[in-house]
């Protein structure tokens, strides 16, 4: 599909990489982009339709639905980063961090799955490097379990026409990452290689090297990936 002349719904429009998207999409000449937040006074970029969203109330995601039946591209941006320790930390940590991340992005996608068929539309999902190697606990969990969720969409809403990107990213500049010290991308050159993703039809999208020297690796032993595990007793 083209941006162009689409009409795009960003969750989690209103900062960081989600307003990248929405900035991106305007720029690439979308008809109409919504700019989801729980708080949409907080949508600030010029252009766009802020939308009161919160994906993790149910009566919340379908009231945008129906205000925005519009949609060809539905952008599952909004996440949250708590990365609890299985052992150690409370259980409802974890459960919060999955209602955002995996319930949230679940919740959304089908309540605007009929439109998205009836507009012979997109969903792109925003996974992380994270799901694929387990760095941050409970974060990683979630984003594991989000990209199975994205293969079973795409197999799912492939009969419809509507297809399903996964997009795949390490660290990067935006506020979430603020205290990391590790390289980060340019929340901008993530978006731009995401939504070429999704005019190519691309399953999936790697937007960095170190994703992509991840996935290539996912065939070798666990403990190649997990060099900690090398100094545990056999």
């Amino acid at each position: 599909m083209k941006i162009e002349n689409s009409v795009v719904l960003v969750t989690g429009g209103n900062r960081g990489l989600g307003r990248a998207f929405v900035e991106e999409a305007l720029a690439r000449g979308a008809a109409r982009v919504y700019a989801a937040a729980r708080d949409p006074r907080a949508v600030t970029t010029a252009g766009a339709v802020p939308l009161a969203l919160d994906v993790t109330d149910p009566d919340s995601v379908a009231a945008a639905a129906a205000t925005a039946g519009d949609v060809t591209l539905l952008v599952n941006n909004a996440g949250a980063l708590v990365a609890a320790n299985f052992l150690t930390s409370p259980v409802d940590d974890v459960r919060r961090e999955f209602e955002v991340n995996f319930y949230g992005p679940l919740l959304v996608t089908r309540a605007f799955a009929p439109a998205l068929v009836a507009n012979g539309g997109h969903v792109l999902n925003v996974h992380s490097v994270l799901s694929w190697i387990a760095l941050n606990g409970s974060y990683s969990a979630t984003k594991a379990a989000l990209w199975s969720m994205t293969n079973s969409l795409r197999l799912d809403l492939a009969p419809s026409g509507v297809g399903v990107t996964g997009l795949h990213v390490g660290y990067v500049d935006t506020d979430m990452a603020a205290a990391v010290q590790a390289p980060k991308s340019d929340p901008r050159e993530v978006v731009r290689q995401a939504l070429d993703g999704v005019e190519s039809g691309a399953h999936e999208v790697l937007a960095d090297e170190v994703t992509r020297d991840v996935k290539r690796g996912l065939a070798a032993e666990v403990a190649a990936l997990y060099p900690q595990l090398a100094a545990q007793p056999a």
